[in-house]
C-alpha cells in the first residue's frame, strides 16, 4: 500500500503524525510525506519526504500574504474566527499545487492529511483514493475542515474537484475524558515525538533533592512575541523550591541576565524526554506540548497566547490536572501550587493511565489497509 501523509509545513503539526507513518513504514508500506519549510523534518525521522514548495517559508508567506488577517487576530478583544480559517485556506491553496502534483506522481492508495491541511483531501477527491484526517490535538476538528473546504472553491476548481466528502474517517489523538462533545473518530495513543537526540548526561543521570519543572513556549511562539513570560518565571524563581530547566530552542536568551542557581537554560532538548524527569511544566499550549505533558502525568500550567492554544489550555484546566493563567500571572505563589497541588498530581496521573489504554498506532494499520482496500 502507498500511503501519502499531507501536513501544514511546521513541525508541531508535523510531529503527531511521526507515529502512525512509523506503523504503516514498519509494516512494509510505501510512506511519503508532503509538505514544505519546517515540515521537511520528517526526513531526520527515516520517512521519504516531498518538498512541494521548494524555498517556502512559513513566516514570510504569513507576513506578505496574511499580513492583514494576522494583525486582526493579534488585536486585544474579540476576534473574528474565520480569520484563522482564511488564513489556513490561503496557506492551503499555496501549497496545493505542488501537493496535487506530488500525489499524481506517487499515486497513493490513501492519503493521510493533517487536520487543517485539506489540501491533501482535495489531492485525495481528485485521484479518487480514500482520505484520513488526522487530528493533533483537543480542538474537534470536523467543523474546521468543512468551513475551511468552503472557503477553497477556486482551489478545487483549478484541481478539476467538485466537491469533497461531507464525512471522513478520523483519527482522535486526544484522550477522551479531555474533550467535549465526544471522541472525533477512531482512538489513537498520542506518542510523542520530538526528533531524535544524544541525551546530555544532565538529562538522564542528574536530578536535584527538589522538584523539577519543565518550561517551554514552543518553535514559534518566542521568536513573534519575546522572551516576556520567560523573565517574569526567572524573576520568581529564587522564592521557589523547585529546578526550572527552560528549554527555547535556538533563542537568544542573554537579555535574560544573570540567572538564579535554581534556573538552567539548555537549549533544545528533545520535550517529551524532558518532561518524563520533570514534577510538572509551564509551557504555552501547543497541542504537541500538551500532550506531551499529559504522557508524562504531570500538572501543567499553561499560558495561551492565540491558536488553538486557548482551547488546550481550558481542556487542561477542566481536567483538574493544571492551570491556565495569562503570563502576567506568573509569580512565586503560582508556580509553588503547580508543584504542591496534590489533586492536580493525582488527575495528571489518571490521565497518563487513560492514555496508555489507548489503541497504539500500530493497531490501526490494518484498518487503513482495509479502508484502502488492501
Amino acid at each position: 500500500m502507498r500511503v501519502l501523509f499531507v501536513t501544514y509545513p511546521a513541525i508541531g503539526h508535523l510531529f503527531p503524525t511521526i507515529p502512525l507513518a512509523w506503523a504503516l513504514r514498519s509494516a512494509g508500506h510505501d510512506v511519503l510525506v508532503a509538505s514544505s519549510g519546517d515540515a521537511l523534518e520528517a526526513a531526520n525521522a527515516g520517512l521519504h519526504v516531498a518538498d512541494v514548495s521548494p524555498g517556502f517559508h512559513l513566516e514570510e508567506f504569513l507576513q506578505t500574504e496574511c499580513g492583514e488577517l494576522i494583525a486582526r487576530l493579534r488585536q486585544p478583544g474579540e476576534i473574528d474566527p474565520m480569520d484563522g480559517l482564511r488564513m489556513f485556506a490561503r496557506l492551503n491553496d499555496a501549497l496545493a499545487d505542488g501537493i496535487v502534483r506530488t500525489a499524481d506522481a506517487f499515486r497513493p492508495d490513501l492519503i493521510v492529511y493533517e487536520q487543517i491541511f485539506v489540501a491533501g483531501l482535495i489531492a485525495a477527491a481528485r485521484l479518487g483514493v480514500p482520505a484520513v484526517q488526522h487530528n493533533f490535538g483537543c480542538v474537534r476538528a470536523t467543523p474546521l475542515r468543512q468551513l475551511t473546504v468552503a472557503l477553497m472553491s477556486e482551489t478545487m476548481a483549478r484541481h478539476g474537484v467538485a466537491s469533497v466528502p461531507d464525512r471522513v474517517p478520523t483519527i482522535d489523538i486526544a484522550p477522551p475524558t479531555m474533550v467535549e462533545p465526544e471522541v472525533d473518530g477512531w482512538l489513537m495513543r498520542p506518542v510523542p515525538y520530538n526528533s531524535g537526540a544524544v541525551l546530555p548526561d544532565w538529562l538522564l543521570h542528574e536530578r536535584a533533592g527538589r522538584p523539577r519543572i519543565g518550561v517551554t513556549l514552543g518553535t514559534a511562539t518566542v521568536h513573534v512575541n519575546g522572551l516576556g513570560p520567560v523573565q517574569r518565571l526567572v524573576a520568581a524563581a529564587p522564592q521557589v523550591d523547585a529546578e526550572f530547566v527552560l528549554a527555547l530552542g535556538e533563542v537568544e536568551t542573554a537579555e535574560l541576565g544573570e540567572l538564579p542557581e535554581n534556573v538552567r537554560v539548555v537549549g533544545w532538548v528533545p520535550l517529551a524526554k524532558l518532561l518524563e524527569t520533570c514534577d510538572a511544566a509551564v509551557h504555552h499550549g501547543g497541542a504537541g506540548t500538551t500532550l506531551a505533558a499529559l504522557n508524562a502525568g504531570v500538572p501543567q500550567l499553561v499560558l495561551p497566547d492565540g491558536a488553538d492554544r486557548g482551547i488546550n489550555a481550558r481542556c487542561v484546566e477542566d481536567r483538574g490536572l493544571g492551570l491556565s493563567r495569562s503570563a502576567e500571572d506568573l509569580d512565586a505563589e503560582l508556580l509553588t501550587r503547580l508543584i504542591t497541588d496534590e489533586k492536580m498530581a493525582v488527575v495528571a496521573r489518571e490521565v497518563r493511565a487513560e492514555i496508555e489504554a489507548m489503541p497504539t498506532p500500530v493497531s490501526l494499520v490494518a484498518r487503513l489497509e482495509e479502508l484502502a482496500g488492501r
